[in-house]
C-alpha cells in the first residue's frame, strides 16, 4: 500500500463552508486506488517540516481567524516556502489562497500579511462580495471546472502566476481580469467553495497523480496511466 503524508494546514481554525471537503474528497479518489493518507494538522505553534509531506491542504476562514493565523504563519514561511519551490503538492482555498500571497485587506481595511510563496495579492470591496455559480476553463490541461465563489477579496495575480482558470460565468478573482484562482508548480488555488475538488474530480485526480508520481512515479503510471 502507498502511503501518504498529508499536512492540514490550521486545519482546527479554518474551514469556511466546507472546505475540509476539499480533503476528504482527495482521501476519497486515493483510497479506492489502494492509498492511504496520514493526516496531521499543523496549527497555532507547530513546526512545519518541508521535507515530511507530500501534500498539504490549506482552507479559509473568517478574518478574525485568518488575523491569527496570519502572525502564525510567519514562523513557518521559510519552510512552506521551500517545500512549495521543491513542486511540493499544495491546495489552497479562499483565505489560503490569500496567505499564500503578499497580503491581503480584509473587510475592514486592515492590511493582513501572508507569506509570499505565490505572486499576488488581494484588496478588499466597499460593501460587495462575489457570490454566485462560476464555471472556469482551464486550457492548459482543457478540462472546465464548475463552482460556488463567496468572497469579499479580490485577488490579482503577479509574474510567474497562472491562473487555474479562465471565468466563463462568475466573477473570479477580482471581477476584471477574468482570472480565477492561481497556478504555481504543483500549488492549486481558488475560491470555490462548494467544495472545488468534490465538484471537479478531474483536477481531484489530477492533483492526486501529481501526489504519488512525486514519491512513487512508476505507481503513479500504473495507477492513473
Amino acid at each position: 500500500m502507498i502511503e501518504l503524508n498529508v499536512c492540514h494546514l490550521y486545519g482546527d481554525l479554518l474551514n469556511t463552508y466546507g472546505d475540509n471537503g476539499n480533503l476528504l474528497m482527495l482521501k476519497h479518489r486515493a483510497k479506492k486506488r489502494g492509498i492511504h493518507f496520514n493526516i496531521e494538522i499543523i496549527s497555532l505553534n507547530d513546526p512545519f517540516d518541508a521535507d515530511k509531506y507530500d501534500l498539504v491542504f490549506f482552507g479559509g476562514g473568517q478574518d478574525y481567524e485568518q488575523r491569527i493565523v496570519s502572525k502564525d504563519i510567519q514562523t513557518k514561511k521559510e519552510a512552506i516556502i521551500k517545500y512549495i519551490e521543491n513542486d511540493g503538492v499544495t491546495v489552497g482555498i479562499c483565505g489560503g489562497f490569500q496567505l499564500l500571497g503578499h497580503y491581503y485587506v480584509d473587510a475592514a481595511g486592515n492590511r493582513i500579511n501572508g507569506i509570499g510563496a505565490l505572486n499576488h495579492y488581494t484588496l478588499n470591496q466597499d460593501n460587495n462580495r462575489f457570490i454566485g455559480d462560476i464555471v472556469i476553463k482551464n486550457n492548459e490541461f482543457g478540462e472546465t471546472y464548475k463552482g460556488f465563489e463567496n468572497h469579499n477579496g479580490r485577488t490579482f495575480l503577479g509574474e510567474g502566476v497562472k491562473p487555474l482558470g479562465i471565468v466563463e460565468m462568475g466573477h473570479g478573482n477580482n471581477g476584471e481580469d477574468k482570472t480565477e484562482g492561481a497556478h504555481y508548480k504543483q500549488t492549486y488555488c481558488s475560491y470555490f467553495h462548494g467544495p472545488l475538488l468534490v465538484r471537479n474530480t478531474t483536477l481531484t485526480d489530477r492533483i492526486l497523480k501529481e501526489v504519488v508520481k512525486k514519491r512513487f512515479p512508476k505507481e503513479a503510471e500504473a495507477l492513473f496511466g
